[in-house]
């Protein structure tokens, strides 16, 4: 098992638990403290409330784009408490991923009966360089 896939899993299982203890149905905030708490009782180390920072060529703006959670200094966790979750969430992850320099996130909502329906692993994958028009 690689560190990225056995990172993931420790992060799944931790929210896991925390939905068993919690279910569905709290604030988004709610679950993000707990969430900590579960992760940091494993030893993990975690940020929350990254900041996400917008440069765009060379002008650097104070977007006040924020990360839930990353963990470990690699993984980057976007929690929601959503009826279902939509393709700007997966979206919103990706761009934070990019802004970030992290390749690996998880989305987790946690407003659902069990919460493997709520949970997205994505990984950003390079874009290849852009051709020139012909």
């Amino acid at each position: 098992m690689d560190g990225d896939t056995e990172l993931s899993g420790c992060v799944i299982g931790a929210a896991i638990e925390v939905h068993q203890q919690l279910g569905p149905g709290l604030l988004e905030s709610a679950y993000r403290a707990c969430l900590v708490r579960e992760l940091r009782l494993r030893g993990q180390r975690v940020q929350t409330e990254v900041a996400v920072d917008l440069v765009y060529r060379g002008l650097r703006l104070d977007c006040a784009y924020r990360a839930d959670l990353i963990v470990e200094s690699a993984l980057l966790v976007e929690l929601k408490s959503v009826h279902q979750l939509e393709a700007i969430h997966t979206a919103r992850l990706l761009t934070y991923l990019r802004l970030t320099g992290l390749a690996l996130g998880l989305l987790i909502n946690f407003n659902v009966p069990f919460l493997s329906q709520g949970i997205r692993r994505v990984i950003l994958t390079p874009r290849p360089p852009a051709h020139p028009l012909l």
